[in-house]
């Protein structure tokens, strides 16, 4: 990933913590070519990272998982605004500790820290003029299942980034304390909806998958979220492959069920019994670490 000459400026990693990657809103509409969605895992705190900034929602930014970044602002010209939004990770700008969820200027040689959060899993780093990465199939985003996108980022490598945007950014409002909500302190609590398949459930087992409480695995990624908990058996027998989507609940053979996130498959064989939608559930699934608790519930409908 090479810089930009026409922007004047790039990121020097520094640090790359556990795992970034370069994400924007993803590449929807190419499910029939096999290619899944990916994107920010928590799209909520992406657009407000970027709206801190001045970006269009859709412009790239780091996704950071648990922390670890260090990033240095390359190149010559004026300081750059940077904001940081979702997992509330502690973070220094030029060597001062700085706020999130609010935009800061980095100049020129200065770098950009995160540290370690202590709850939530994800946290977005929006750069005024966004990454500039090649895309592919019309977006920047790393997809880990496909291997389509950027790799992840590594110390040593450049990433460039594009003209600074006109406007200022948008100050903090509102949705502020709505996107803090991802990074639950108790257990996670999304709602759902049956899927295609809840038919495949045995008696009692709808209320199984939403009356206990479920612990996320060391297994889970940015594919899904493996569960834990009591077993959940199935009605026996082959499915087709259908379509799946984020938020899918699928319950393979193990009788433990798995919830996807972005970079899902585009299709699967198990039953899909639930369905989790809209950004802030997303929101919510995409900041549960190993170990934390999860509750599926229905809606209630007035």
């Amino acid at each position: 990933m090479g810089p930009s000459p026409e922007s004047g400026g790039w990121l020097l990693v520094g640090a790359s913590g556990p795992l970034a990657t370069v994400q924007d809103l993803g590449r929807p509409g190419h499910a029939h070519e096999g290619v899944p969605p990916s994107g920010a895992a928590d799209p909520r705190s992406h657009r407000l990272a970027n709206r801190l900034v001045g970006n269009p929602p859709g412009a790239a930014t780091i996704e950071v998982t648990l922390g670890g970044l260090s990033v240095l602002l390359g190149g010559a010209g004026a300081p750059r605004t940077v904001a940081v939004a979702g997992a509330a990770a502690p973070m220094t700008v030029g060597g001062r500790p700085a706020a999130l969820y609010a935009p800061v200027a980095l100049r020129p040689g200065e770098e950009v820290v995160l540290g370690t959060p202590e709850r939530g899993l994800r946290s977005y780093l929006a750069v005024a003029g966004g990454i500039t990465v090649p895309a592919e199939l019309g977006s920047r985003s790393t997809d880990l299942l496909s291997g389509l996108g950027p790799p992840p980022l590594r110390a040593g490598g450049r990433i460039p980034l594009g003209p600074p945007p006109a406007g200022a950014g948008a100050p903090p409002g509102s949705d502020v304390a709505a996107a803090g909500s991802g990074t639950p302190a108790g257990p996670g609590r999304v709602g759902i909806v049956p899927g295609p398949r809840a038919d495949r459930l045995p008696p009692g087992g709808w209320e199984t998958l939403t009356g206990v409480t479920w612990t996320v695995t060391a297994a889970s990624n940015r594919v899904g979220l493996r569960l834990s908990g009591p077993r959940l058996p199935t009605a026996p027998g082959e499915l087709a492959p259908e379509g799946l989507c984020t938020g899918a609940i699928q319950v393979p053979p193990g009788g433990q069920p798995v919830v996807f996130l972005a970079d899902h498959p585009v299709t699967g064989g198990y039953p899909v019994v639930g369905v989790v939608g809209g950004d802030a559930d997303l929101a919510t699934l995409a900041q549960l670490r190993p170990g934390d608790r999860l509750e599926l519930v229905r809606p209630v409908i007035a």
